[in-house]
Order: C-alpha cells, then sequence, then structure tokens
C-alpha cells in the first residue's frame, strides 16, 4: 500500500493587475460595492491581444513544480488538467500540456469540475497513485475567464468575482501511509446545476455556430449565470459537511487543522466557515483578495503561496475544501 504525496507546488498568474476602480469605469460598480460583498480588491487578467492561454500558464505552473518536485519532466507518469476555460472546445489542455512540456507520450486527462476541479483532479491522481498504476502524477488547475465574461452592468455580479491564473502540484509515491494524502472525499448534486452555469455551447445541441449565426447581443445564453444568494446558502452548508466528512474519517477534530485552504470563492464564505470550525487567522489561507476566484487554479495557487511563505510545515495537518458549479464539492485531508 501506498499513499500520495504532493513533493512540488507552483503558479503563475498574469501581469495584468485589474482593480475594482478600473472595473468601476467600465460598469456600474465600485470599489466598495465589489469588496463589500465578495472581499475581492483586485484580480488578474491575461492580455486581450494574444499571448497568454489556460495552457500556456499551465505549463508554466508545472514547470515550477516539476522543478521544486526534484523530478525531471520525464519522470512524469500522468497528467491531469483542471479548468472550465480550454483553449479549444476540444481537444482538451491535458494533451497540449504534454505536448508543450515535451513529456513522453503519458496518458493526459481532463476534468470539467469548475470550482471542485482541483480537488477532483488531486482525488484521481491520489487513487492512481495509491494503486501502484502511476507514481508521478501532474496536477494541474488553470483558467482565462476574462475572455468569457460579460463585462458590462449586467454581468457585474458574475464577472467582478472571476480572475485568470494556474497552479499546478506534482503528486508521487509515498511508502509512509501516515503522511500525504491520508484521504479524499467527492459529492455533486446535479438537480442545481443550473444555479452557477454556463448555459452555452450546449443547450440541448446549441453549439457556438448557432450562437453566432443568431449575432444577438441581447442572448446572455453565452455567459455565465449564477443565483449568488443560492449558492452562497449552499457553499456554507457543504463545506462544512465535506471538512468534517474528512477530519471523521480519520478519527481527527478541527482543533487538529493546521492550515485550511478554502477554494477562495467569495471571502464571506471563508470566514463563515473559518468561525465556524474555530480556526485562527493563521490557520486559514486566503488570497482572494489579490486574485478573485480562479476558478479551478484558486486552491494550487492559494496552496503554493501558503507553502512559500512557511505557513505549511512537515507534520501540519492540511485541509483542501471546494465547492462549485455543478453543484461540485469535495476535501482532501493532507498530512503535510
Amino acid at each position: 500500500m501506498y499513499n500520495s504525496k504532493i513533493i512540488g507546488l507552483g503558479h503563475y498568474v498574469p501581469e495584468r493587475v485589474v482593480t475594482n476602480d478600473d472595473l468601476s469605469k467600465i460598469m456600474d460598480t465600485s470599489d466598495e460595492w465589489i469588496q463589500e460583498r465578495t472581499g475581492i480588491k483586485e484580480r488578474r487578467h491575461v492580455k486581450k491581444e494574444g499571448g497568454e492561454t489556460t495552457t500556456s500558464m499551465g505549463v508554466k505552473a508545472a514547470k515550477i513544480a516539476i522543478e521544486r518536485a526534484g523530478i525531471e519532466k520525464d519522470d512524469i507518469d500522468f497528467i491531469i488538467f483542471a479548468t472550465l476555460s480550454p483553449d479549444y472546445y476540444f481537444p482538451g489542455p491535458g494533451v497540449l500540456v504534454q505536448r508543450d512540456l515535451g513529456i513522453k507520450t503519458v496518458g493526459a486527462l481532463d476534468v470539467r469540475n469548475q470550482c471542485s476541479g482541483f480537488v477532483y483532479a488531486v482525488s484521481v491522481a491520489d487513487q492512481y497513485i495509491k494503486s501502484g498504476m502511476y507514481k508521478n502524477v501532474l496536477v494541474i488547475g488553470s483558467e482565462v475567464h476574462s475572455k468569457g465574461l460579460d463585462m458590462t452592468t449586467r454581468g457585474r455580479g458574475v464577472s467582478v468575482i472571476f480572475g485568470d491564473g494556474a497552479g499546478a502540484a506534482v503528486l508521487s509515491r509515498e511508502e509512509d501511509t501516515s503522511k500525504g494524502i491520508l484521504s479524499t472525499h467527492l459529492h455533486s448534486e446535479g438537480q442545481h446545476a443550473e444555479e452557477l452555469a454556463l448555459l452555452a455551447p450546449g443547450m440541448g445541441g446549441r453549439w457556438v455556430n448557432d450562437i453566432v449565426a443568431d449575432d444577438n447581443p441581447e442572448d446572455e445564453s453565452y455567459y455565465p449565470v449564477m443565483n449568488g444568494q443560492f449558492v452562497f446558502k449552499n457553499a456554507v452548508v457543504r463545506f462544512s459537511e465535506v471538512i468534517m466528512e474528512g477530519l471523521k474519517t480519520n478519527n481527527l477534530q478541527p482543533t487538529d487543522i493546521d492550515m485550511l485552504i478554502p477554494h477562495q470563492a467569495n471571502l464571506r464564505i471563508s470566514q463563515f466557515i473559518q468561525h465556524k470550525f474555530g480556526l485562527d487567522d493563521s490557520k486559514v489561507y486566503n488570497n482572494i483578495m489579490k486574485y478573485g476566484n480562479t476558478t479551478a487554479a484558486s486552491i494550487p495557487i492559494a496552496l503554493t503561496e501558503a507553502w512559500e511563505e512557511g505557513k505549511i510545515k512537515d507534520g501540519d495537518l492540511v485541509v483542501l475544501a471546494a465547492f462549485g458549479s455543478g453543484f461540485t464539492w469535495g476535501s482532501v485531508i493532507i498530512r503535510w
């Protein structure tokens, strides 16, 4: 029997900083309005013309993670890429990473679980390693939201929240089963799928060419929609449940948590969970203030920064938790 262990972390965000004041110039909003509702002060967007993509940012984060892991790229046995914003409708970015990193012809899997994507991807990697099938798995979460948002007053309830960025982790075999990933826990509730969704392309066979042919600027179906209050109410419940599920599975208590890395959906959600579990500020890592919600990238970016800042040490109990579109949610319990 093996456990899996994170042996390398990396992240990358675009250079372009977009502040709340910048957004107030193109839509009816303000710094106060955004911070009060989300806690976000700024986010990163890729440049409007050319340059960075979901894959290219993922590759940059992956290179850092592989170097820090102390392995060569051809030691990677499998690639898992979590995103809701792939470069192409198909193929997914997993194979593009394999190509752009020049890795041998290993398998590449794409995970489409949005805000829970990295947690789901880590769970898959963990099972592959525990089964003995693979030794080193590269897991990436990367998003380019900025090119698909309704940057007008109509879309402000969603568009002010999201940013671009990428994070990556290398998971490897750990023979000491008291260390590494102790357990993962995944859930979904599809009856609420349309409460946080991008309805097109799709919509019962409606594809991109149909939308373009319509040439209807009033059509909102190709912009993300969110029932904010409903999502918030479900998120705080499911976050709590899935964290407790992970702790109970391992005979642990909230007081055992050394670092909680929640998906950076909304600072108010993170603060609610922190208060509920009685954790002080040193035991919860938030960076949504400067990056916004980077969906599948948010946990690996935050995890990497927390580790870089020395806030995660050997032997610490680290908990990852996410909730998002689907609805999907999950947790990962790690003995660092």
